[in-house]
C-alpha cells in the first residue's frame, strides 16, 4: 500500500543506495577471466598447410565416469595433423600447470619438431603459461571457435579411437590408475597406434548435386607417413626404422590387454562396483520416486 502512494521522487531517494551499489559492481567487473587473452590467440579454420609435419592439435579427455565432482584423471591427447602421429599423457585434475607439463612431456616424445599448436577454448590450454611458452618457442598458437568440435576434427577422432575405445567411460581417480594409464601412453599404446594402426587421409572432396564425393589416400600408419614425408632428420628416420623392426604387434597387443586388465582390477578394488563394463557409457544415478495410490478417505461408509 505504501508503494502505491509513494511519489516518484521518494522512490528515487529510497533506491539511491541500490543504484550506487550496482554501479560499484559494474566498475569492479569487466571482461571475464581469459577473455583478453583469447583475443590475442587467433582462430584457426583451414589456414594450416596439412602437408607440413609439425602442426599439432591438442584436447583434454575426461575420465570422470558419471560425475564431474571431485578430482579425477584427464588425458591430454595430441595428434599431428599431417601424419596422424598421436601421443597421450594422463594427469590428475585439469590444472593449467599439469596440462602444460603433460604437453611438454608429449613434445619430448614426438619424433618431429613442432611448428604450431591448436586447442579448444578450455582454460587448461588458454592461459598465460602456455601462451608465453609458445611465444618463447616460436610456436604458432591458435584455437577453435567456441562449441565447434569440428574445428578440432583431427584430435576429436583420435580421442575416440585412441582413448575412449581403450579406456572406456569409467571413473579413474587414483594414482595407481594414473600410473597404469601413463605406462601405456608412454610405451605399448603409443607404439602400437603409431607403428601398426593405418589411418585413411582425405585426398579430395567434390560436391555433385546434393551429394559430396570424397576420395581418400591409401591407408598408411603415422610411421609410414613420417618416413615418406622427408620432413624429419635422417637420423630420426633411422631411429624410427630401428624401433619398427624391433617391435612385434601381437606382443604389443597382448601387453596392452594385460595392462588394461590391471587397470580394471584396480578400478573394481575401489569397491564402488563389481564387474564394470568400461565401454558402456555411464549415466548419472537418478532418484526414483514411486507414487502409491492412497486409499480413498471419506466420512461415509
Amino acid at each position: 500500500m505504501k508503494l502505491k502512494t509513494m511519489s516518484p521522487a521518494t522512490i528515487d531517494r529510497k533506491l539511491k543506495h541500490e543504484r550506487e551499489f550496482l554501479q560499484l559492481l559494474r566498475a569492479k567487473g569487466g571482461p571475464k577471466p581469459g577473455y583478453l587473452l583469447k583475443q590475442k590467440i587467433p582462430i584457426r579454420l583451414t589456414e594450416w598447410d596439412t602437408s607440413q609435419v609439425g602442426y599439432v592439435e591438442a584436447d583434454l579427455v575426461v575420465h570422470c565416469g558419471s560425475s564431474t565432482l571431485g578430482e579425477y584423471i584427464n588425458t591430454v591427447s595430441s595428434t599431428d595433423v599431417s601424419s596422424g602421429w598421436w601421443e597421450g599423457e594422463g594427469i590428475m585434475g585439469k590444472s593449467q600447470e599439469h596440462s602444460f607439463w603433460a604437453l611438454k612431456e608429449i613434445r619430448k616424445r614426438t619424433p618431429f619438431e613442432w611448428k604450431g599448436l591448436d586447442s579448444d577454448n578450455g582454460s587448461e590450454f588458454i592461459n598465460q603459461i602456455l601462451y608465453k611458452y609458445c611465444q618463447r618457442e616460436g610456436l604458432e598458437f591458435t584455437r577453435s571457435r567456441a562449441n565447434r568440435k569440428n574445428d578440432n576434427a583431427y584430435i576429436e577422432e583420435k580421442n575416440w579411437t585412441h582413448v575412449r575405445k581403450v579406456f572406456g567411460y569409467l571413473r579413474y581417480d587414483t594414482y595407481e590408475e594414473l600410473a597404469i594409464m601413463n605406462d601405456l601412453y608412454r610405451n605399448e599404446l603409443r607404439l602400437y597406434k603409431n607403428f601398426f594402426q593405418p589411418v585413411m587421409k582425405l585426398q579430395s572432396k567434390e560436391r555433385i548435386g546434393g551429394k559430396v564425393r570424397r576420395r581418400y589416400e591409401a591407408a598408411k600408419t603415422p610411421y609410414q607417413r613420417l618416413i615418406e614425408s622427408n620432413q624429419i632428420p635422417e637420423r630420426v628416420g633411422e631411429e624410427l626404422k630401428g624401433i619398427y623392426h624391433s617391435l612385434n604387434p601381437a606382443e604389443l597387443k597382448r601387453n596392452i590387454d594385460a595392462r588394461l586388465a590391471e587397470l580394471y582390477q584396480a578400478y573394481e578394488e575401489k569397491g564402488r562396483t563389481q564387474h564394470a563394463d568400461p565401454h558402456k557409457k555411464l549415466v548419472p544415478r537418478m532418484v526414483r520416486n514411486y507414487m502409491i495410490q492412497q486409499s480413498p478417505v471419506g466420512l461415509g461408509t
